[in-house]
C-alpha cells in the first residue's frame, strides 16, 4: 500500500464499539456482495459478505488472513459504498475450499457509517413488512 493506513484513520470519525452484553443486530447475507480487502504490506484481495451489522461481520475467504491484522475494507450497498477501516478476528470456519472470518469495524466516516445504517435499516424493513425477494436479503 502505498500511502499505509495511518492517512485513512485520521479521516474516520465513526468509531463503532461492540456491547457483548447486547450485540448488534447481524444480517445474514443470501447473495454475494464483494468486499475489496487491502493489508498494508500485501496485494489487495477479494473476499464476501456473509454476515453485517454495524460493527462488524463474517467475511468469505479463500484463505484466513492473520487475526489482529488491520485492513481496510470497501464493499456497495443499496445507500452507495462503505468504506473503513476494519479488525480481523477468529476464523468461525475453515475447509479446504475457504474460511469464514469474522471482523470488526475499528472506524467508519461519518457517511459510510450512514450508508451501512440505512441499508441495514432498509434491509430490516422489508424482512419485517414481507417484502417478498426471489433472491433474499441483499445490501
Amino acid at each position: 500500500m502505498a500511502q499505509g493506513t495511518s492517512g485513512i484513520v485520521a479521516l474516520m470519525t465513526q468509531f463503532p464499539q461492540s456491547n457483548p452484553a447486547k450485540p448488534a443486530p447481524r444480517v445474514t447475507l443470501q447473495e454475494s456482495v464483494l468486499v475489496a480487502i487491502r493489508v498494508e504490506g500485501a496485494p489487495s484481495l477479494r473476499a464476501k459478505l456473509h454476515e453485517i451489522s454495524v460493527t462488524g461481520g463474517l467475511l468469505i475467504l479463500a484463505k484466513p488472513l492473520d487475526q489482529g491484522e488491520f485492513a481496510e475494507v470497501a464493499f456497495q450497498t443499496s445507500e452507495g459504498s462503505v468504506h473503513g477501516m476494519a479488525e480481523l478476528l477468529q476464523v468461525k470456519v475453515e475447509s479446504k475450499t475457504g474460511c469464514v472470518q469474522a471482523f470488526r469495524f475499528i472506524a467508519l466516516d461519518d457517511e459510510a457509517h450512514n450508508k451501512l445504517c440505512m441499508a441495514l435499516q432498509s434491509l430490516a424493513d422489508r424482512t419485517t413488512l414481507g417484502v417478498p425477494s426471489s433472491r433474499g436479503p441483499s445490501l
